[in-house]
């Protein structure tokens, strides 16, 4: 998605997540790992960014910060017609795999219905492509993925993050019409 568009601290986080619907799970991973934690509630999504940060104590330095991570986000090239890792994804993914013992093997991405908005996304190692997979490559990771399930995964971004609420492989993907509070599960 190409945009000239920007984040300010004085957008609202409302504001934020409805502006940039294909970027929202990255974009709101980003705030709470800064720690404003209200995001998926609704509790304060009326705020400005400058706001929470400022109400949480935070410095006007963090909230600059922030601001450039965000717009950093939407700066990210994504490709509609495929699946990707991020570099630091696909790092963290091979190193799993090795400590695993499967050096070589590919990821397995998919999703099943769950959680309480219909589907929860699943990450696991693919030792060999099935007759019914598709296959794509990012950062030199192979990705296996169920024919049937195409559709709705094209075009997400699999990252790794490290923040305050948590380590993990996080999915942005434009085909989310909604997701939970928590961002364990999503619908199409």
């Amino acid at each position: 998605m190409e945009t000239d568009q920007k984040i300010s601290a004085e957008m609202t986080i409302a504001e934020i997540l409805s502006s940039f619907p294909q970027q929202s799970q990255r974009l709101a991973q980003a705030i709470t790992s800064a720690g404003l934690n209200c995001v998926g509630c609704n509790a304060a999504t009326w705020e400005t960014l400058e706001g929470g940060m400022l109400s949480h104590g935070m410095a006007r330095t963090a909230i600059e910060a922030l601001v450039r991570k965000l717009n950093d986000i939407l700066a990210e090239k994504t490709d509609p017609t495929t699946i990707s890792l991020t570099p630091r994804g696909a790092k963290k993914f091979m190193e799993i795999a090795a400590e695993e013992g499967l050096p070589g093997a590919a990821l397995r991405f998919g999703d099943t219905a769950g959680g309480c908005s219909g589907f929860e996304y699943i990450l696991d190692f693919s030792e060999q492509k099935e007759e019914d997979d598709e296959e794509f490559e990012s950062n030199s990771v192979r990705i296996h993925i169920k024919k049937g399930m195409v559709e709705r995964l094209m075009g997400s971004l699999i990252d790794y993050v490290d923040g305050l609420q948590g380590s993990g492989f996080k999915v942005s993907n434009p085909n989310v019409k909604s997701s939970c509070g928590c961002g364990k599960s999503q619908g199409y």
